[in-house]
């Protein structure tokens, strides 16, 4: 069916179907809300997404590297519209997870945006990013491709293919394309070396595998047949090296529903 937009758009929530909870077309809060704050100095409040597990297989690594990373992570839970608490607006007014506040010193530091996020716990602990110039800025180049590329993954492939009401040639087809094109961006890229960056396994790994490393493993849209995911070798490769980390695989459980998910984490013992 040809679609005609109206000279004006108008919003109501039957127009958001099953994700009438999770946007919509003005900022600020919906309802009061105040968050909760444990005994840590960081505190994230996020969701196991991609751009959730970011943050969490992060803080699980600098865990893992010996640095004085103890976090709590609580669960904002998007499709019951927790975004949109004034609590949770008041640390990030774009009403999107994963956002971090940081207790240790006065007035707390609130970051948002997962590539900020990344890019604030490796200064502060000195880890996962290169020091010298050239090693920093390759690495900050691919952190700021991924947040400019998975877009058209997430909202645009990934919203056309898995979850839109009807299946749309045109979207699917469109998003497609570009999807293929940036796996073999990457694909080319690891071809040349072991780690997106260069030789170390730094943030723009932690950044790009949640989305490019679990599709190609099968846990994102069940789209792998479909884009011909094995044909990246190279970005197959990398993906199952990243996965085989202990941190990585505690950090994606963390903020996740489910059997093996754990909703909250305030401590390394709530993941064993």
């Amino acid at each position: 069916m040809t679609y005609t937009p109206p000279e004006i758009w108008t919003w109501d929530e039957a127009s958001g179907g099953r994700f009438a909870k999770t946007n919509r077309p003005v900022a600020g809060p919906t309802h009061e809300k105040d968050l909760p704050v444990g005994q840590h100095s960081l505190q994230l409040y996020s969701q196991g997404t991609p751009n959730g597990i970011k943050v969490t297989v992060m803080l699980e690594e600098l865990l893992a590297d010996g640095h004085d990373a103890e976090y709590d992570a609580w669960l904002i839970d998007i499709g019951e519209g927790d975004q949109f608490g004034s609590g949770f607006v008041g640390i990030n007014p774009s009403s999107k997870i994963p956002a971090l506040v940081d207790h240790a010193d006065a007035p707390p530091q609130r970051v948002f945006e997962s590539g900020a996020i990344l890019l604030y716990l490796a200064e502060r602990f000195g880890a996962f990013l290169p020091g010298d110039g050239a090693g920093r800025t390759e690495c900050l180049s691919w952190l700021f491709w991924q947040m400019g590329s998975a877009p058209y993954l997430g909202g645009g492939f990934g919203h056309f293919y898995a979850y839109a009401p009807e299946k749309m040639a045109y979207p699917i087809n469109r998003f497609a394309m570009e999807t293929k094109r940036q796996l073999d961006v990457l694909n080319r890229q690891l071809g040349e070396r072991p780690y997106i960056a260069g030789d170390e396994y730094t943030i723009a790994d932690m950044a790009i595998w949640p989305w490019y490393g679990q599709l190609c493993l099968g846990r994102l849209y069940d789209a792998g047949r479909f884009l011909g995911v094995d044909s990246y070798r190279n970005v197959v490769e990398w993906a199952q090296k990243i996965d085989a980390r202990p941190a990585v695989r505690r950090g994606r459980r963390v903020n996740r529903k489910g059997e093996d998910g754990v909703r909250e984490r305030h401590s390394a013992e709530d993941l064993d």
